[in-house]
């Protein structure tokens, strides 16, 4: 699919306010510019190359430069393309969208939906990614740490169906940093991999997701922080039936996928660090909170129903020489609901080669949703809950129903995800 050289010379290389140009892909030249989804608009760019087809998909993809926008027309586009080595700037980024948000475009099947190579300053938003063998998203550095992929967004996205089987995930960060996934949709992913994965990321926040599994898939994870990833938060979201472990913090990581490389590493090494977990809503999973390998962590303000097992896990999966005992996990103002024959180990398990004695714990309101009083005694945790409170009914509007806001009035105000501060 062949764009005019003339035109597409000087749309990619004027500056920005010069022309806001739309150049059909596929025989489809639109009579008007289209307008730009919400969450794209601002400066315009150089060039707007509107696709209708996988030819011109992959054709948008070939020509990218900076400051484009590659709007998908509704429609199935086929998965399997790539983008590598593009270096956008703040003030030029590549946009990938659909040209209609109420409609969104989708890519389907492919090992891959779309996988993007060492790029910065990349916005994505309002695509379905379905069917994949593999991931449904990729972004990666290319196994070269030193170029990480950076400052890339994600709004709107839908990935569902990939897999079925194996460590397949929904979206896979690997050496991603300065990165926001946003009001963002997964799934059903593979049976042992997670909805989203990110390996050595850093100042990252995916916020107002939704992430559904089912509880069949006990070898999965929801979102999953590895790898020497730092500095994350997870807030606003929900997680439903999100694997056995609804979010790692941590995990097990091959000793050459670690970035910054180990070799490299100054201090202490760890799986994740300084990881925020708040605002979030989990309903059911084995564990909703695994902290496996982790120096710091903060969990606060999170609303808890009816986990399967544990409400929190404390593990050491990675065991080599300098790798810190995991420690430093703090809870604080979450709001917990067990069944008395649901929860185990007083609703904390510890792995050997931990620091139990390092964490944290206070004001969390915990009930036992047909036992209340006994939902202290039921607790068991290895530090006294300081300013915590137990039996209390949080007064949920409709719980069977998945809907656990509060009734006005309920004991439980100050604590869970609706008490998040802004």
């Amino acid at each position: 699919m062949a764009i005019d050289r003339s035109r597409r010379a000087a749309l990619f290389l004027e500056p920005a306010w010069a022309m806001a140009g739309v150049v059909s892909l596929a025989a489809c030249l639109s009579p008007r510019a289209p307008e730009f989804p919400p969450g794209l608009r601002g400066q315009e760019p150089a060039v707007a190359l509107e696709v209708r087809d996988t030819a011109g998909w992959r054709a948008a993809l070939a020509e990218a430069r900076p400051g484009a926008v590659i709007l998908l027309a509704p429609g199935v586009y086929a998965g399997g393309a790539s983008l590598a080595n593009l270096r956008s700037s703040q003030e030029h980024p590549l946009r990938i969208a659909s040209l209609d948000p109420e409609h969104p475009a989708t890519v389907r099947g492919g090992g891959c939906g779309l996988q993007l190579t060492d790029v910065n300053h990349v916005e994505i938003a309002d695509l379905v990614f379905e069917g994949q063998s593999g991931n449904g998203l990729n972004i990666d550095d290319g196994g070269t740490p030193e170029s990480a992929s950076s400052h890339v967004v994600l709004r709107r996205i839908t990935v569902r169906d990939v897999g079925p089987r194996g460590n397949c995930d929904g979206i896979k960060l690997s050496g991603v940093v300065d990165f926001r996934v946003e009001d963002c949709v997964v799934e059903r992913w593979g049976s042992a991999g997670s909805a989203i994965d990110m390996v050595g990321c850093r100042n990252g926040v995916i916020e107002r997701s939704r992430f559904e599994h089912g509880p069949e898939a006990r070898n999965a994870n929801g979102v999953q922080a590895k790898g020497g990833s730092r500095d994350i938060a997870i807030r606003r979201s929900r997680f439903v039936d999100a694997g056995s472990r609804a979010i790692n913090v941590g995990g097990s990581t091959g000793l050459q996928f670690f970035r910054p490389a180990l070799e490299t590493w100054q201090g202490p090494r760890f799986e994740a660090k300084d990881v925020v977990v708040e605002g979030n809503t989990f309903l059911g999973s084995d564990a909703p909170i695994a902290w496996v390998g982790i120096d710091g962590s903060r969990v606060r303000f999170n609303t808890i129903y009816r986990p399967r097992r544990w409400v929190l896990r404390l593990l050491q999966e990675t065991r080599a020489e300098g790798f810190v005992p995991a420690r430093g996990g703090v809870f604080e103002d979450n709001l917990v609901v067990f069944a008395a024959d649901e929860l185990r180990g007083g609703g904390l398990n510890v792995g050997d080669g931990t620091n139990p004695g390092s964490l944290g714990f206070a004001r969390n309101l915990w009930t036992c949703v047909d036992q209340p009083e006994r939902s202290r005694e039921l607790v068991r945790l290895p530090s006294e809950d300081a300013g915590g409170r137990f039996g209390l009914d949080p007064q949920f509007l409709d719980a069977p129903a998945g809907d656990l806001r509060l009734a006005p009035g309920s004991p439980a105000a100050g604590v869970g995800a609706e008490a998040l501060p802004p």
